[in-house]
């Protein structure tokens, strides 16, 4: 199984890579990055393949080449980019073949704003039914979008030298992991 990582540098992207390293079933591991990624490079697994990709809105041919048989500006990042990787990824895999798209969104995203919704819950939520559109036109393209609310590394040491050190009052915010875990259990991820 050969699959494409974005965002391999954050805290849910490192997650992700930590798992898809762990998984022996994952033969391929095509990472899309601006820049480097430690993590990948740390790892040394022939399975890690980094392509430095600056422009996400657009997928040249050499860089889709890279990708073949895979089987998975704030708006422009967040809305425009990831529907157009879903239109782009969805010609990899073989006919008749489904391709798997994950979009991480976040808890608070809406697909119906109202007056007092935040910039960027709408913007998610239009890239939301941005993927969905192109769900609706290829029903191969299995675009899913997630909605996660607070997430830690708190008990992820794998991936905790590869983070960017945190401003101080987020280490602060930290102390309260145990209330807002108790409290809302569903919306914590480790």
């Amino acid at each position: 199984m050969h699959l494409i990582l974005t965002g391999a540098t954050g805290m849910i992207g490192s997650s992700a890579l930590d798992a898809m390293i762990g998984m022996k079933e994952i033969t391929k591991i095509s990472i899309l990055s601006r820049g480097p990624v430690k993590m990948a490079e740390d790892a040394k697994d022939p399975r890690i393949n980094v392509i430095t990709h600056k422009d996400f809105a657009q997928y040249d041919s050499e860089v889709l080449t890279q990708l073949k048989g895979a089987s998975g500006d704030y708006v422009k990042i967040t809305r425009d980019w990831p529907a157009e990787a879903a239109k782009a990824f969805q010609a990899l895999t073989p006919e008749n073949e489904p391709f798997n798209f994950v979009y991480v969104s976040g808890v608070g995203a809406t697909t119906e704003p109202g007056l007092f919704s935040a910039f960027w819950a709408r913007i998610k939520g239009e890239a939301e039914l941005a993927l969905a559109d192109i769900r609706k036109e290829n029903p191969l393209l299995r675009a899913s979008s997630v909605r996660l609310g607070f997430g830690s590394e708190a008990k992820h040491d794998a991936i905790k030298p590869y983070l960017p050190s945190r401003p101080y009052y987020e280490k602060v915010l930290r102390a309260s992991e145990p209330a807002i875990r108790a409290v809302m259990p569903n919306i914590k991820t480790n």
